[in-house]
């Protein structure tokens, strides 16, 4: 366990929890870098099979802690280590040999929600509301979703999300694919747990190979996705209107 993130094993499961209930787990300096550790740390782990990833106390992730926001991005060479220590969460997700299920309740919001778009399985809870803030506030999105997403929902509907940028609910995850499933907030960790085991039955080299070969066909434009995405956001976060909107939100 770390100041900002929870770490546990059940059997061949490690789940990781984002730790700052205080503050619906946004994202500061402390949490990425201790949830980076947390994934290299399950990744390197010959007896983990399957990482799942939720939030601890009333919400998954409510994206970037606006009070933080000025010390991770009063420079252009903050902002850009800021955008590429998140964006390496994503490598490290989508790169994983092991299967990652987000398991999402209460807010999922910005960054925590390209998070879980990386992730193989996404389970929400009936609870849950998400949103991409990021345009509305004259940023941009991070995660890959530019490839991701419009490839998975089509362009118009990743526009309809991402510029429009409005609140939804779990029906309209499911309704988009962005959940694979919808349950009971009460039985989300179960339900978690249950696919996990599911896919620990499975031969490790084959699931494996399996997510590596999908991911090399479905998602081939990634990294470049990515880097348009770090030199937006950083621009981004370096523009005054950006900051002022972020500081009346």
């Amino acid at each position: 366990m770390t100041d900002t993130v929870t770490t546990r094993q059940d059997g061949a499961i490690r789940w990781i929890g984002l730790n700052r209930p205080d503050r619906l787990n946004a994202m500061n300096g402390p949490l990425v870098v201790d949830l980076t550790r947390a994934l290299d740390a399950a990744n390197a782990d010959p007896d983990t099979r399957v990482i799942v990833l939720y939030g601890e106390g009333r919400a998954f992730c409510s994206g970037d802690d606006l009070k933080d926001i000025d010390s991770q991005t009063g420079s252009p060479e903050a902002a850009q280590a800021w955008i590429e220590a998140i964006q390496n969460v994503t490598r490290q997700i989508m790169g994983s040999d092991r299967i990652v299920i987000a398991a999402v309740h209460g807010w999922c919001v910005g960054g925590a929600l390209e998070w879980v778009v990386n992730c193989d399985f996404r389970l929400f809870a009936d609870d849950a509301r998400w949103f991409f803030p990021e345009v509305t506030w004259g940023l941009f999105v991070t995660g890959g979703v530019t490839a991701l997403l419009t490839k998975q929902v089509g362009p118009q509907v990743a526009k309809e999300l991402m510029i429009l940028g409005e609140k939804h609910d779990a029906r309209m995850a499911l309704r988009t694919g962005i959940a694979w499933r919808v349950c009971p907030a009460d039985t989300l960790h179960a339900a978690a747990r249950d696919l996990a085991t599911a896919i620990i039955a499975k031969p490790h080299g084959s699931v494996a190979d399996m997510k590596r070969a999908i991911n090399a066909g479905f998602h081939s434009s990634l990294e470049d996705a990515m880097a348009i995405e770090t030199e937006v956001t950083v621009r981004g976060f370096l523009s005054e209107e950006a900051q002022a909107r972020v500081k009346a939100f």
